[in-house]
């Protein structure tokens, strides 16, 4: 077990504290619910005590009856949590009946940070595959954003949730609406790994005071297969990072934890079996800056999860969804 006191925290805009490392719950279409809530209660018994949840997982129900028998039996009190979850593409609209649903599966009274989980409510189907379409799927507005962050804002006035989060934004969106929300974001999530560091939006966000939470920060070998093509990097193979592992008698996935914290990013891996060595790394040695110099080369552009299925009609093709020449896509009200 690693001492949750000796982890790491990161400091939020607002003061409050956050552990530096937590446990992801997406089980990536290959892990049952009740497989996840499993590690889950593994990792509340060895020291983790942040945790990464959402609606859309289709596991928070099973992830709750683990925080309640752990609040139960007194392995940890409901404060010395930092749960969070995240509000699906399908309920933009009524964002109050989806935090109430999360904290009432989740047996948690309150949530810790509530995020928007993509920055339009293109709705798709659990499991479907790449080539899904909506068809009334559109791009992204900036009216219908700042409106689900305005009843996120809300809940926080409530007392329901502690901190609003984001993610899967880019510099352009978070340009055209952070001027318009009236309590910042904490936190926002983004695909963040070895081969695709996106060095410019964590300097935004740090810019920003935002605190970057970096998603599948492993390179995600085991996420769905609909996400898998053929010419993606494997981050764990690449021989340099396979260097530095062995030169600190460690999995190649240590060093990519190591990593992020070293660029000042809150990774959130989900592991069903080391997720304990996870969490360990925190509080072990820190990569040298030869080291995190070595892997800042291995940057490819190889995003992982291009979001086919939130396309709408007359978009070309995933490029679309994350404004790469600057502008937002098709927004009709930027």
């Amino acid at each position: 077990m690693t001492d949750p006191k000796k982890v790491p925290f990161f400091t939020l805009n607002d003061g409050s504290k956050i552990p530096c490392l937590g446990m992801g719950t997406f089980g990536s279409d290959r892990c049952s619910a009740e497989e996840v809530a499993a590690a889950v209660a593994g990792g509340l018994r060895c020291g983790y005590r942040l945790f990464d949840c959402a609606a859309c997982y289709g596991n928070e129900a099973q992830i709750g009856a683990e925080f309640r028998k752990a609040f139960d039996e007194g392995i940890v009190k409901r404060e010395d949590l930092f749960i969070m979850s995240k509000v699906w593409n399908d309920m933009h609209r009524n964002v109050a009946a989806s935090c109430k649903k999360s904290i009432e599966d989740l047996q948690c009274d309150y949530l810790d940070m509530l995020f928007i989980h993509w920055p339009f409510p293109n709705y798709h189907a659990p499991f479907c595959d790449v080539d899904s379409r909506n068809p009334d799927s559109k791009p992204f507005s900036v009216e219908e954003f700042v409106d689900t962050y305005r009843q996120i804002e809300e809940l926080v006035d409530q007392g329901l949730v502690k901190h609003i989060g984001i993610s899967n934004m880019t510099i352009p969106k978070l340009d055209a609406v952070l001027g318009k929300l009236r309590i910042k974001p904490a936190a926002c999530e983004s695909e963040m790994h070895p081969c695709f560091q996106e060095q410019e939006l964590l300097e935004y966000l740090n810019k920003q005071d935002i605190l970057s939470i970096g998603y599948m920060p492993l390179g995600s070998p085991r996420r769905p297969e609909r996400d898998i093509e053929p010419d993606d990097y494997v981050d764990m193979q690449m021989p340099e990072l396979k260097e530095i592992a062995a030169a600190h008698g460690v999995h190649p996935a240590i060093i990519c934890l190591k990593w992020a914290l070293g660029r000042g990013v809150l990774p959130i891996p989900f592991s069903m079996h080391n997720y304990e060595a996870n969490l360990e790394a925190t509080v072990t040695e820190k990569l040298t800056d030869e080291e995190m110099a070595v892997i800042a080369t291995l940057e490819r552009g190889n995003r992982l999860v291009k979001g086919h299925v939130f396309l709408w009609p007359g978009a070309k093709d995933w490029h679309d969804l994350w404004d790469e020449d600057g502008v937002i896509t098709s927004c009709t009200d930027c």
